[in-house]
């Protein structure tokens, strides 16, 4: 079990990030046999990027059949994913090739840019989650204790003409 971190914490919105959320479904169970080789590439893929700092990905949170991966960049993500001696590249044409047309899975996935100060966390008595497993955990407290507060503190736009208004 992962250790609890007692406390309100957060992490301060400094850095820019680049959010990309990616799941994919059966869509047809018969089929499965048929589709679990090019899945399990996930898990290669994963191990491939976390073993190589240069790679720009920062971390990831499992959400069960979808994960959440914190990216430095999206030329970094981008690069990835085009790169024919990586793992992605040939599991997408090998995905294309064999399974998209009979749509037993789907696949998706979305990418947001977030410039700092355009997101804010918090996490209550929670084992290092998310954001908490990219950046380091600091008290919520102080400027810190409210979302408007980490939002400012980060210096978000919308917050701070919001404040100055």
């Amino acid at each position: 079990m992962a250790k609890i971190v007692e406390g309100r914490k957060t992490v301060r919105s400094d850095q820019d990030l680049v959010v990309f959320l990616i799941g994919a479904r059966v869509n047809k169970w018969w089929l499965l046999p048929l589709a679990l080789p090019i899945m399990a590439k996930m898990r290669k893929m994963q191990q491939e990027l976390l073993a190589d700092p240069e790679s720009g990905l920062l971390g990831i949170q499992s959400l069960g059949g979808a994960e959440v991966q914190y990216w430095r960049s999206v030329d970094d993500l981008m690069r990835y994913a085009d790169d024919k001696r990586r793992t992605h590249r040939p599991t997408a044409k090998r995905f294309y090739q064999k399974i998209f047309k009979n749509a037993a899975v789907g696949v998706w996935h979305e990418t947001y840019v977030v410039p700092a100060g355009n997101y804010e966390c918090l996490y209550l008595n929670m084992p290092a989650f998310g954001l908490g497993r990219v950046g380091s955990l600091v008290d919520a407290t102080g400027e810190l204790g409210t979302g408007h507060g980490r939002l400012a503190n980060g210096r978000a736009p919308a917050v701070a003409a919001a404040s100055a208004a």
